[in-house]
């Protein structure tokens, strides 16, 4: 509940948020700036021209429903809509309100995920099924991958018979097996990020059974006031927090914080370019070298890459200049081997 409210908040579109089940039916994409006050101080740093954040985008994918992977609520067009998308953002409503309406006419937060974490399963299941026949003729030829994706397969059906999401198993699978995994798009595989959605005035649902799940699963989450975030998208710092709080919103500012949560939660960090021309946030996983964060860039700056220098952005300041920088030792050269730390400020050489 407040999926297409929290979706208008992010991106500032307008689309539609009824107050009834399946009113979003096609999706709506969203590309949403990363808030980065690191951009903001070298823009100033560098007197650039221009400056432009990361991105990340947000899908609005219409809500679930019980048999949503037999098809109930138009839930196969739907859940095809999510095999799309990197990661999976659930918002979870927990608070009380007669006059805005709850599919299931009760407002149960635990209840609701497990709902929702059923039809991923569920629907998983029928896809790992399927592909244990597809694979059974290859097996019985001694087919070696296809005896090493039988295994994968009965592992993944075993969790998911257990009611257990997929993605509880990332961290025993070989390399090979996650590449496999992957092949397969399977929807409880994807990270999730739960949303906790509040609302100022209104009455807190209980949620001590929610929370003690999300502590004992280790799982992603965050809080946020959907409707006043819709309210507030058109205002920004002092301003914005001093509606808020008059709106009964609180001091948290859900909206950057679910932003930053879903870039952290897709293993994503920034590196940054900064000059007179324009200062610039540029996205890549964690753990990339130096050249392929270049080819975020161009190309060329993978394929022909010769060395990058580096220099981490809050030492750049302090230094006040790249001169200084460079005189103080701050500035380094490093090679193709150099894996990009979040933060750091790079000028390719090709």
């Amino acid at each position: 509940m407040g999926k297409s409210t929290l979706f208008n908040a992010l991106t500032k579109k307008g689309v539609p948020a009824e107050n009834y089940p399946f009113c979003t039916i096609d999706p709506s994409v969203g590309i949403v700036a990363v808030p980065d006050e690191r951009v903001d101080i070298l823009n100033a740093f560098s007197k650039s021209a221009k400056k432009i954040p990361a991105a990340i985008e947000f899908v609005d994918i219409a809500g679930l429903v019980a048999g949503a992977s037999k098809g109930e609520g138009l839930g196969n067009q739907f859940l095809s809509h999510i095999r799309e998308t990197d990661a999976i953002a659930e918002v979870v409503r927990i608070f009380k309100d007669k006059n805005v309406t709850h599919v299931t006419g009760e407002v149960d937060p635990l209840s609701d995920v497990e709902t929702i974490n059923l039809e991923l399963i569920l629907a998983d299941l029928g896809t790992v099924t399927k592909r244990l026949g597809s694979v059974a003729h290859d097996v019985k030829r001694g087919v070696k991958e296809a005896v090493a994706e039988q295994a994968l397969l009965e592992k993944l059906k075993n969790t998911l018979e257990e009611g257990t999401l997929v993605s509880s198993l990332l961290n025993g699978l070989s390399d090979q097996e996650k590449v496999l995994l992957k092949q397969l798009c399977l929807l409880s595989a994807k990270p999730i990020l739960y949303v906790l959605n509040k609302k100022g005035g209104a009455e807190l649902a209980d949620t001590t059974a929610l929370l003690k799940w999300l502590e004992e699963t280790g799982s992603n989450y965050c809080y946020v006031d959907a409707k006043i975030e819709q309210e507030l998208s058109d205002f920004e710092g002092e301003e914005k927090a001093m509606f808020k709080k008059e709106l009964g919103g609180g001091d948290d500012d859900g909206i950057n914080t679910l932003i930053l949560e879903s870039y952290k939660m897709l293993n994503l960090i920034t590196f940054l370019t900064t000059g007179t021309d324009e200062t610039r946030a540029w996205t890549v996983k964690k753990n990339s070298t130096a050249p392929q964060a270049g080819a975020a860039i161009h190309t060329d700056f993978e394929e022909k890459f010769i060395k990058a220098e580096v220099v981490f952005w809050k030492d750049l300041l302090d230094a006040g200049s790249y001169g200084s920088a460079r005189e103080k030792g701050l500035v380094r050269t490093e090679g193709k081997e150099y894996i990009v730390k979040d933060g750091d400020v790079i000028e390719f050489k090709v």
